[in-house]
């Protein structure tokens, strides 16, 4: 599997635990159905451990905006960047936040590419 598709897999299992209040294990057999992907269970292992430091890694960016007020698939995007960013050494900042923003095209719509892309440049900055 790609990056991108292991990217967006995570991105539907952790919207999944938002909304559903479903455990890691099941979001990610949810999405993966028979498949097993090791990137994918480390996006959503890796999200779900450091949840309270990557919301407030992004809080510390978002200008005029509280967490609690992003739509949930924005915020599943940016806790998935932030999440590669700060832990996942083997992808650069740039890659991270590039692909974000296309997956955010296709899952929420041009002005939150928009606004993910500042909020992730910013992080990518510090």
């Amino acid at each position: 599997m790609k990056r991108r598709e292991a990217r967006e897999r995570a991105l539907q299992a952790l919207f999944q635990m938002e909304l559903n209040e479903m455990t890691a294990v099941q979001a990610i057999q949810n999405v993966m159905e028979e498949e097993q992907d090791d990137y994918v269970e480390a996006l959503v292992n890796g999200v779900t451990a450091h949840k309270a430091e990557l919301d407030d890694k992004i809080s510390a960016h978002l200008d005029n905006w509280r967490i609690d007020r992003l739509n949930k698939v924005d915020l599943s995007i940016l806790r998935v960047s932030t999440f590669e960013m700060m832990y996942m050494e083997d992808v650069p900042d740039r890659v991270s936040l590039n692909e974000s923003i296309e997956i955010a095209k296709v899952y929420s719509d041009e002005k939150a590419s928009k606004f993910i892309n500042g909020v992730l440049a910013n992080i990518a900055q510090e």
